[in-house]
């Protein structure tokens, strides 16, 4: 068996969450492979909606483990408190959750670094979430992180004493003032007390290496799924750098997340909005800045899951989501959110560049410097979606995307709920 993987094509916020939800009746086991609570992946059923940001989206399927692998990073509290607390009122976590020992931890104090270096930045600011990713990782990549595992031993409380000290140095170099600095509301010293209590419950989870549970479950014939977060354009090799996450968010981030070989990958299946989103700064060539951009934020409630940020809106852009495909060796398309373009009339998409006056659409080294959007017009259905009888110029519009990318559109997803989708 091979390890199937689901991610997203854009600058995150593609409804990754929903549609492992979807497809989670057909895996034993679904796996995050990179990020941390950055993420914020929204799944509504049964008139709930639920959030989830480390925990996998699988989750609330009764016969699917779960599994958080050790290319992701823990901020213990989150998760405990902010996410299956709430969960728990639907479904038993604990039985059905498995945690990498090689999966990082978020101190309190890597959150700290995380606000100074964002003041320090000013408007040059990378637009973090504030939950201590990069710092995190950056002590992951300088060999000095601390680890899930580490939790089981008995010099714990020296090692993360060590590091916190570092980190509270590299403060004061920066003269960054944190007496005043909230996370989660609290005060540091509040936060790292309530931090301590969720890094000993978590201890009472299934810790082990995730690795083998994932090798041996393929051996066993298992069927598992890959759940990325963000999106490809967030990747830190081949997204919009520096306005990206500190993680490899393609495929190629599967292996390495979650210690899987390369020729153990299946379909990949690549999520897409029938238009683009971003939250936080960075470079977006088919930005819209009129009511048409208002429109469809108001339409797709497009605000951020985990930071409630107002998200960027603009038009489909095919160069950048065909780059997206490349990388990640897309098998199979699943375009999200068609119901948001109900209300228009007519539909721009991109399908080229102009640089330097030159005509490409290839993707620029610099995307924000004097790239210009060519559009081509399609007709809108400008109605309500009838799941039953599809109109003709939404099947237009994803025949088009589909020439244009050389793939199939799979399923077309036309609301929030687990049951909102359209197989094609």
């Amino acid at each position: 068996m091979r390890v199937d993987v689901l991610l997203g094509l854009q600058w995150g916020d593609e409804g990754k969450g929903k549609i492992v939800d979807v497809l989670t009746p057909h895996y034993d086991m679904v796996v995050r492979f990179q990020g941390g609570p950055n993420a914020g992946h929204t799944l509504e059923f049964d008139g709930q909606r639920i959030v989830l940001h480390t925990i996998p989206s699988g989750i609330f399927r009764e016969n699917t483990i779960n599994v958080i692998g050790n290319g992701v990073i823990i901020d213990p509290f989150i998760m405990l408190n902010r996410e299956i607390k709430q969960i728990s009122a639907i479904t038993e976590v604990k039985p059905k959750l498995y945690i990498s020992e090689k999966a990082h931890l978020i101190l309190p104090t890597h959150r700290l670094l995380d606000a100074a270096n964002e003041t320090l930045l000013g408007i040059n600011k990378i637009g973090s979430t504030l939950k201590g990713i990069g710092p995190t990782y950056t002590d992951k990549i300088g060999r000095i992180g601390l680890r899930v595992g580490d939790l089981l031993l008995s010099n714990f409380q020296e090692k993360y004493d060590y590091l916190k000290n570092i980190h509270l140095r590299q403060i004061e170099s920066l003269k960054f003032d944190y007496s005043t600095v909230l996370i989660d509301g609290m005060p540091f010293a509040e936060y790292e007390q309530v931090w301590h209590e969720a890094s000993q419950t978590l201890k009472s989870y299934h810790i082990c290496a995730t690795e083998y549970l994932i090798n041996n479950a393929l051996t066993e014939g298992k069927k598992i799924l890959a759940e990325g977060a963000q999106g490809t354009l967030l990747d830190v090799e081949f997204g919009s750098y520096p306005y990206v996450t500190s993680s490899n968010t393609i495929t190629a981030g599967v292996c390495s997340g979650l210690g899987v070989a390369p020729n153990k990958i299946g379909t990949v299946y690549g999520l897409f909005k029938a238009y683009c989103t971003r939250v936080g700064e960075g470079p977006f060539p088919t930005e819209l800045f009129d009511d048409i951009g208002n429109r469809l934020r108001t339409q797709g409630n497009e605000f951020g899951s985990t930071t409630g940020r107002p998200r960027r809106c603009g038009w489909l852009d095919l160069p950048l989501l065909k780059y997206a495909c490349m990388l990640n060796g897309v098998t199979e398309l699943i375009m999200m959110k068609a119901d948001v373009l109900d209300c228009l009339e007519t539909l721009n998409v991109c399908t080229q560049y102009t640089c330097a006056g030159k005509t490409t659409t290839e993707i620029p080294y610099n995307l924000s410097n004097g790239v210009l959007p060519q559009y081509e017009q399609l007709k809108g259905w400008n109605k309500p979606i009838d799941v039953n009888n599809m109109p003709s110029e939404l099947m237009n519009y994803i025949s088009f995307i589909e020439a244009y990318l050389g793939l199939k559109i799979k399923l077309v997803s036309v609301g929030r709920d687990r049951k909102q989708n359209i197989i094609l």
